[in-house]
């Protein structure tokens, strides 16, 4: 590949898969000295004749992802035809797919771009779940499609994150005496919101191997009994006043957990 070569792109789509794709390949030979010229949306036969005579006259190779059937018929007619190289990256892998599963495809362009959007909504809804993680902006919980709400070690980060993978933006606070709740989680719907407790005996344990990780004396006031009872009773009484359902957490793996939240959420929108 001495001399720029022109790859022209058909899709009845973005024409995304078929780029990375031909890209892919073109690293292969040292990138090459590519040009890609991609034609998106293709939709009637004039669109691709257009391509054919440009394929042609610049003797290049085409490269499709069309799932509409005569499209890709048509294509694959008239390169034959002009003798042009005309390569299908969908369809033999959807043979294949076809044949394996026992299923038909559904020939409907732009699927691929429909995964993307629920691809970028978990990430969007990951990265609320960092900027508002542990309080750091109440202003979350005015966002947020669920507040978790809890003591320090009631696994509201990793709840907070598990969900988020579910594509839902939480927002968790830190329930502590010395510190009041925000004002934003007395004025949001109280179905939006979950209590999170644990029994004192589980809190203490999980406090002390905690403070054991971080090289400090497991007799330190943040395990202490007397300190995981005030924090629990603070904490309960908030949640009492914002009128939330409260889980138990302990004993329980994030996974069951989240379910549990899942479950009060569904409920939630049953009742709506």
């Amino acid at each position: 590949m001495n001399q720029k070569e022109v790859v022209y792109i058909v899709s009845d789509s973005v024409g995304e898969t078929a780029e990375f794709v031909v890209k892919a390949v073109a690293s292969q030979f040292n990138g090459g000295q590519i040009e890609i010229r991609r034609n998106s949306y293709v939709e009637e036969i004039e669109d691709i004749e257009d391509v054919i005579v440009l394929a042609k006259k610049s003797q290049s190779i085409i490269a499709y992802t069309l799932v509409i059937p005569f499209l890709k018929s048509y294509l694959d007619l008239r390169a034959l035809e002009e003798g042009i190289y005309a390569v299908d990256l969908l369809n033999p892998l959807m043979d294949a797919f076809t044949h394996k599963f026992n299923k038909l495809p559904n020939q409907k362009p732009g699927l691929v771009r429909k995964l993307d959007d629920e691809y970028f909504r978990k990430i969007e809804a990951i990265e609320f779940a960092v900027k508002y993680d542990d309080g750091r902006d109440s202003r979350g919980v005015l966002r947020a499609d669920i507040v978790l709400m809890g003591v320090s070690r009631t696994s509201k980060t990793p709840l907070s994150m598990y969900l988020a993978h579910q594509r839902f933006k939480v927002a968790n606070v830190p329930l502590v005496p010395e510190v009041p709740a925000p004002d934003e989680l007395f004025e949001i719907p109280r179905r939006n919101c979950i209590g999170l407790t644990i029994s004192p005996e589980k809190l203490n344990e999980i406090r002390k191997e905690r403070l054991k990780a971080l090289g400090l004396a497991s007799q330190a006031n943040y395990a202490s009994f007397e300190r995981i009872l005030e924090e629990l009773d603070y904490a309960e009484k908030i949640m009492k006043r914002v009128g939330c359902p409260i889980i138990d957490v302990s004993n329980k793996a994030v996974e069951e957990t989240a379910s549990l939240i899942l479950d009060v959420l569904k409920k939630r929108e049953g009742n709506k």
